[in-house]
């Protein structure tokens, strides 16, 4: 309520039945007038943004709707075991783990930006996450959605399918990625998330084997507690931008399906994930994943991140609380 409303409603109660007759006979603002007025701001409320749709930027092994906070960097370490149908001798995959060490950075509240380098394949990967659209509370935008823009580069040796005759350019290690997040939070339990998305590969292993691949993925998260939640993600390839495994048309790359825990302790968010793809970027989960969970192949894995406030809050500059 306006304080100048405020004031005049005050005086309004105090004066109104000497005033009752003469406001009406002039038809000025009535009494009656002013309640109507103030309670239909008071039943109009302010349509903020939806937040919280996701509790952490990745859903599993793909991103979420949500960005890191302005001036905010997210360390992330993401950690994949073998297969845990391997058995005793590869301690049920523990022997056979890849790491991937990232950093994301809220340029924004808008722009998110993030580096990182996984030890499969010895890759190198940067993104940009750019909000398009945000959800708001009471009405208004129904959904979020962002842009996923990435580019991957392979360290790895020169595959062994190209003749030592043929140079092996940089431009033949890289790959890029187009991608839209579209979500909704329908409650404060659930979350689900619409993920088109575009992989484009400069160089492929043989001559009939697509350069891009095509896929939708879709992921949720259902709060059961005020600190667990379930995830799941799952993406699926158009059949015919499909790659081949080990050079067989017959064979080709399988779907990844991700399933997952969420654990919040103090402000973070832990995530422990089983999923059919050991690898952990949009290049190699979605487009290269050769294991079948029909066949018990499946991988354990987690998701753990630090953040660090680099540039403070306007009005924080000289705080030294413990939080900035």
């Amino acid at each position: 309520m306006k304080p100048i409303k405020l004031i005049y409603f005050s005086a309004l109660l105090l004066f109104a039945a000497p005033l009752h007759t003469f406001a009406q006979a002039d038809g000025d603002t009535t009494e009656n007038d002013l309640l109507e007025e103030l309670e239909q701001e008071t039943a109009t409320p302010a349509r903020e943004f939806t937040t919280a749709t996701f509790k952490t930027t990745r859903i599993a092994n793909g991103h979420s709707i949500e960005n890191t906070a302005k001036g905010v960097l997210d360390f992330r370490i993401n950690h994949r075991f073998g297969l845990i149908n391997s058995g005793a001798k590869d301690f049920f995959g523990l022997d056979g783990a890849i790491t991937r060490i990232g950093f994301d950075y809220g340029v924004t509240d808008w722009l998110m930006i993030g580096f990182g380098r996984s030890s499969y394949m010895k890759e190198y990967d940067g993104f940009l996450k750019l909000r398009l659209l945000r959800q708001r509370e009471q009405g208004g935008t129904p959904v979020s959605i962002s842009y996923l823009g990435a580019a991957s580069v392979l360290a790895n040796d020169k595959p062994a399918n190209i003749p030592d005759t043929l140079t092996y350019y940089f431009s033949n290690r890289v790959a890029y990625v187009n991608q839209l997040l579209i979500a909704r939070k329908f409650s404060n339990s659930l979350s689900l998330q619409l993920m088109p998305t575009h992989l484009h590969y400069n160089l492929v292993n043989y001559a009939n084997e697509p350069n891009d691949v095509i896929a939708v993925g879709i992921g949720g998260r259902l709060k059961i507690s005020n600190r667990i939640a379930l995830t799941a993600e799952y993406y699926y390839q158009i059949e015919s931008t499909k790659r081949f495994i080990d050079g067989d048309p017959t064979r080709t790359t399988r779907n990844p399906l991700t399933l997952g825990i969420d654990i919040e302790t103090g402000g973070h968010v832990f995530q422990l994930l089983f999923s059919n793809s050991q690898a952990v970027s949009e290049r190699n989960m979605i487009g290269q994943t050769k294991d079948d969970w029909g066949m018990g192949d499946i991988h354990f894995g987690f998701n753990i991140s630090r953040v660090f406030t680099i540039v403070k809050p306007k009005g924080f500059e000289h705080s030294r609380n413990k939080i900035w």
